[in-house]
Order: C-alpha cells, then structure tokens, then sequence
C-alpha cells in the first residue's frame, strides 16, 4: 500500500521539488540629484518703490493743477514762475545749479543699483534638490551654528564668527592647548559644519586663535 503512489506516477518522470522564492530586498531611495544655478533671492524692495512713487505722483499732481489753472486764466503758482525765471537766467556752472544735478544723479544712480541688484543680503541661498523648492540660511544662523561647532573642540575658551556672503571669520581664544594644535582641530571641525549648512556656495574660512589677553 505504501507504494500505490509511485506506481501511479508515469516512468520517466521525477518529483519536483517545491521552488522558494525569495522577496526582493527593498532599494534605497535614489537621492534626488542637486540642481545648479541656486541664485540669491529677490528684494521686494516696497520701501524704496512706495517713496518714489509718491513723490513722482506728488510732482505730477502739482504741475497738472497748475497747467490747468493756467489753462482755465489763472496765474501760474508763484514758486514755478520763479522756477522758470531761476532756470532761464542762472549759468550751467553756478553752484545751486550743480548741486541739484548732482543730488538728481545720485538719485538717479541709486534707483538704477536698487533695479539691478537682487539686494537680501543677509540670506545665503542653499543648495537646490527640487526645482519648485528654494530655500535659503540666514548668515547670523550660519554664523551661530560655525560658532556653536567651534566651542566642541578643546580648548577653545571663546568664539566669535563673523558670516558674509563668501568667508566666514573666526576668531577664537584658547586657554590651554597648543595654538597650531587648536587651530588645526577648528580648520576641520569648521570644514564639516560650512559642508553641512547646505549652501549653494560654501563659505571660505578665516581663523584665528589666540591667548588671552592678547589682540589679533
């Protein structure tokens, strides 16, 4: 009885063994890559643009109201007959003259450096993963974060960093421990932290460590 089975089974034929598969291991995610051209962000500037718009609407009014009174037989306004006079009668080289041009150029000049310059200075852009996403770092964040990094290493008795836009300046103290010593461990320890704030252009580091009591 114990043998009915392989009797049944057709010759020429062998008992397949039952196949286990296994399951894919899940893969890491593929970071995003990160996208170049991270540039600094826009002011919106409304100060600027809200001054001059009211004093070029101001001056606007009052010559329209003017011309207009004119116009309708009035006399024109005491201060534009003289305006007109002054202008008609005073030399190009006369010294109100060209106190008023300049004061006009240098107006000039600074609406032209606010219309050109993406101005936020005190943001650093980050480096880009997403193309909808920009994000930015204050420096003074920046700067507290290098300084935070700066008082792990030892010896260092105090710390003071200074962000810009392209260097970061650090001036520490130490009270023990070889200065070349110290200075080595911050210029690695500064490295790491100015790659790990992210930004689109890495800060440039300047460091200085000196003994107390002593200017540098």
């Amino acid at each position: 009885m114990s043998g009915s089975h392989d009797s049944e089974r057709p010759e020429g034929t062998t008992r397949r063994m039952p196949v286990l598969e296994k399951e894919p291991e899940p893969t890491a995610p593929v970071p995003r890559p990160i996208l170049a051209g991270a540039r600094r962000f826009w002011s919106a500037r409304r100060v600027p643009g809200a001054l001059a718009a009211l004093l070029l609407l101001a001056a606007a009014g009052i010559f329209l109201y003017d011309i207009a009174a004119v116009r309708a037989g009035r006399p024109a306004m005491r201060w534009r007959r003289e305006l007109a006079h002054q202008l008609a009668h005073r030399p190009l080289d006369d010294t109100w003259v060209l106190v008023g041009a300049g004061v006009a150029a240098a107006l000039g000049l600074w609406l032209i450096v606010l219309a050109v310059t993406p101005g936020l200075r005190a943001l650093l852009p980050m480096r880009r993963t997403d193309a909808d996403v920009r994000a930015a770092l204050d420096r003074s964040a920046a700067a507290m974060v290098l300084r935070d990094r700066a008082m792990e290493v030892s010896g260092v008795q105090s710390v003071r960093v200074r962000a810009g836009r392209r260097r970061a300046d650090v001036r520490a103290v130490s009270h023990f421990r070889a200065v070349d010593d110290v200075r080595q461990d911050l210029d690695a320890v500064l490295d790491e932290a100015v790659r790990a704030l992210g930004l689109a252009r890495p800060l440039s580091l300047s460091v200085r460590v000196r003994r107390p009591g002593r200017k540098g």
